[in-house]
């Protein structure tokens, strides 16, 4: 596929050189000594959960759900994440825009390849998979597990998490396990706050 005779090897590191973005692309989620997390950090960390947890997914293809981990916001490298509580509503003009933010990234890229990163992509995206209803599921609790240990802003706003994604993560006994959990201890944020769970 890519060879040093020719301009291919160029286009793959272009289409790295331009990924490396994704480094520099902020989310509203912290580290736990107060810095602001990347999407490339996020995106690595779900990648570990990920291929721990498709230990309990033998009937799934491990190397897919990875696959969708790497994938699924490499379309933020260009205008960024959105913040989940300002998502509310506009769900479709977020598609929208990391959809188009995909193809323009991939764009250096052979087109066999640009059309398999664009499937990976909508695999996830429209969960149409069992690999890809858990990476969303992942995704959601990666974000969640993140946000009980980070050192957040005053401000944070801990009771929206315990109702994020509970669509996604409902998907089965093990998932909602981990969402109890994790809702378990985002409760413990609330209230360690002095904020009432009402």
């Amino acid at each position: 596929m890519f060879r040093t005779d020719d301009n291919s090897i160029y286009n793959l590191l272009d289409f790295l050189r331009r990924a490396e973005g994704l480094k520099s692309t902020l989310r509203t989620t912290w580290t736990r000594n107060g810095r602001q997390e990347s999407t490339a950090e996020h995106s690595w960390r779900l990648c570990l959960l990920a291929m721990l947890v498709s230990h309990n997914y033998p009937e799934l293809d491990a190397l897919k759900i990875l696959q969708l981990c790497i994938i699924h916001d490499l379309g933020e490298t260009i205008n960024g994440d959105i913040p989940a509580p300002e998502q509310v509503g506009a769900s479709k003009e977020k598609e929208e825009q990391e959809r188009t933010d995909m193809l323009d990234l991939l764009r250096p890229l052979p087109a066999e390849l640009q059309q398999e990163l664009m499937g990976l992509w909508e695999e996830y995206e429209y969960a149409k998979t069992p690999e890809a209803r858990i990476v969303k599921a992942l995704d959601k609790l990666e974000t969640l597990l993140q946000q009980t240990q980070g050192l957040n802003p005053p401000d944070f706003d801990y009771k929206f998490n315990l109702g994020y994604g509970v669509k996604y993560t409902r998907v089965d006994e093990f998932i909602s396990g981990l969402r109890d959990i994790i809702d378990e201890e985002t409760e413990g944020c609330v209230l360690a706050r002095g904020d009432d769970l009402g």
